[in-house]
């Protein structure tokens, strides 16, 4: 995906300020930065949810896995997984609901399943829409840290294994060096930082990566 010149104004508010970036396929790239720094509006761009002034080439079909789970009340776990197949191809949910650990739990609805299984059903969800880039907008940031931990290294696991073009909005510099590959800083709307994180997959959670500190700083620098 190329970016080019991306430009978004609400009134008196520089949002996003001639962004250029380009996302390699197959990789994961994490935004950073403090509140207002751009981070969802840019999302919000590629998605296209909204106009802007400048460029976005290669983005194609997008999928979209956000803070919250957004599950159908009235459709279960498989359904709400279908809802996004075509016909052919809905014998895919049950097979990627097992794989995000909810075998046995097909047949429940939203409400029957705890807040991290919701969470599991919307990554199924996500991973399967038909799309060409994965964009996450904080997903994990309301999870106890277990629960981010066991959820982080599935969907890790699971974009690694496809191959997945990924750009990951987060607040949390060691979600990004956990799951990234490069870390993109965006403050007022500018780019003021772009890290590559070296380390192999996979990852330990609870190892401290060079990486971290180096965006520690610079995010500080940034407010």
């Amino acid at each position: 995906m190329k970016i080019s010149g991306l430009t978004k104004r609400y009134k008196n508010t520089l949002a996003l300020d001639n962004i250029n970036l380009e996302l390699e396929e197959g990789k994961a790239t994490a935004v950073l930065g403090e509140s207002g720094a751009g981070k969802t509006t840019l999302l919000s761009a590629i998605a296209r949810l909204t106009d802007y002034e400048g460029k976005i080439e290669g983005a194609g079909n997008v999928s979209c896995l956000f803070q919250d789970s957004r599950l159908l009340p009235h459709l279960t776990a498989e359904g709400n997984v279908k809802f996004v197949l075509k016909k052919e191809e809905r014998g895919k949910a049950a097979e990627m609901l097992a794989r995000v650990g909810l075998q046995g739990k097909e047949n429940r609805y939203p409400h029957e399943l705890s807040g991290g299984e919701q969470r599991r059903v919307a990554i199924a969800r996500a991973l399967l829409f038909p799309h060409d880039t994965l964009l996450m907008d904080e997903p994990f940031s309301s999870l106890d840290l277990s629960l981010k931990r066991d959820l982080l290294a599935l969907v890790t696991r699971l974009c690694t294994e496809r191959g997945e073009t990924v750009l990951f909005v987060t607040h949390d510099v060691r979600e990004a060096v956990f799951f990234s590959s490069r870390a993109v800083v965006l403050k007022g709307g500018k780019v003021v930082a772009d890290i590559p994180v070296s380390a192999s997959y996979p990852r330990d959670f609870f190892t401290h990566y060079p990486e971290e500190e180096m965006l520690e700083r610079i995010l500080v620098s940034a407010q």
